[in-house]
C-alpha cells in the first residue's frame, strides 16, 4: 500500500511553503546483451510508470542500431545505447519501469522478438549498474510452434509494456533467453522535503523509506 508524504511536509506543501512535487532525472546506457545462438540484434525501449508520474523532459522510447558480436567480445551484443528522461511526481507509487525488447532475424530473414524483460529505475541517486534476465512467450501447443516456425511469426507481445504492468502474465507460458545490462545515473530533488528517504538506510532518518511507499505497477 502505497505511503503519502509526511503530515508536516503535506502541509508545507499544501500552503506554498515547499515544493508540491518531486523531480527524477535519469540517463544513462542500454550496454550490452548475451544472447546465445543469436546475432544482429537491436533493442527497444518504453518506460511504464504510475498515473502520478509525468515525463518533463527527454525520451519515453526508443530503438537502437543493429550490433554485431566482435572477435573481441564473441559473446557480446554492444550497443551502448542512450537513454535520458525526467519525470516529475507527488508520491513514488507507480514509480518507473524501464522495458527492453530485443528483435533479430530469423531463419527467414523476418525480425522476431529475442527477448522481453523490465526492471525498476534504481530507486537511490547515484551510478547503478542492472542486469536484465531477458524471456520469450511461447506457444502452447506443438501445432503451433510448428506453424509460428514455418511462417516466421513467433509470439509476442501486442504491447511491451505488459512486460511490466504484470496482468496476465501468470497465464503466459515464457523461455528465458538472454540478459541485457544497462546503466543508470540517478538524481532526485525535494523528495525528502516531501517525506521521502532516498539515501542509505539509516535507524536515525524519521523521514518514510522510499520502498514503502512504492507497490509493483
Amino acid at each position: 500500500m502505497a505511503t503519502g508524504p509526511s503530515s508536516e511536509a503535506g502541509a508545507m506543501a499544501a500552503g506554498g511553503g515547499g515544493p508540491a512535487v518531486f523531480l527524477v532525472a535519469v540517463n544513462g546506457q542500454i550496454e550490452s546483451g548475451e544472447f546465445p545462438g543469436f546475432d544482429e540484434l537491436y533493442c527497444k525501449f518504453c518506460f511504464v510508470y504510475g498515473q502520478d508520474w509525468v515525463p518533463t523532459a527527454g525520451l519515453e522510447e526508443g530503438i537502437s542500431q543493429i550490433t554485431s558480436k566482435s572477435a573481441v567480445a564473441p559473446t557480446t551484443l554492444v550497443w551502448n545505447f542512450p537513454i535520458e528522461i525526467t519525470f516529475k511526481s507527488t508520491n513514488p507509487s507507480g514509480w518507473p519501469q524501464i522495458v527492453v525488447s530485443v528483435y533479430g532475424p530469423d531463419f527467414f530473414g523476418n525480425d522476431v522478438v529475442r527477448g522481453y524483460g523490465a526492471v525498476h529505475v534504481p530507486f537511490t541517486p547515484g551510478r547503478h549498474k542492472r542486469t536484465i534476465a531477458m524471456f520469450v512467450p511461447e506457444s502452447t501447443s506443438r501445432l503451433q510452434k510448428f506453424t509460428s516456425w514455418f511462417t516466421g511469426r513467433r509470439p509476442e507481445f501486442t504491447d511491451p509494456k505488459v512486460v511490466a504492468q504484470g496482468e496476465g502474465r501468470e497465464v503466459t507460458r515464457v523461455r528465458s533467453q538472454g540478459f541485457v545490462t544497462i546503466s543508470f545515473n540517478v538524481v532526485t530533488k525535494d523528495m525528502k522535503k516531501l517525506g521521502y528517504d532516498v539515501s542509505p538506510s539509516d535507524m536515525q532518518t524519521p523521514c518514510v523509506p522510499i520502498a514503502e511507499g512504492i507497490h509493483k505497477y
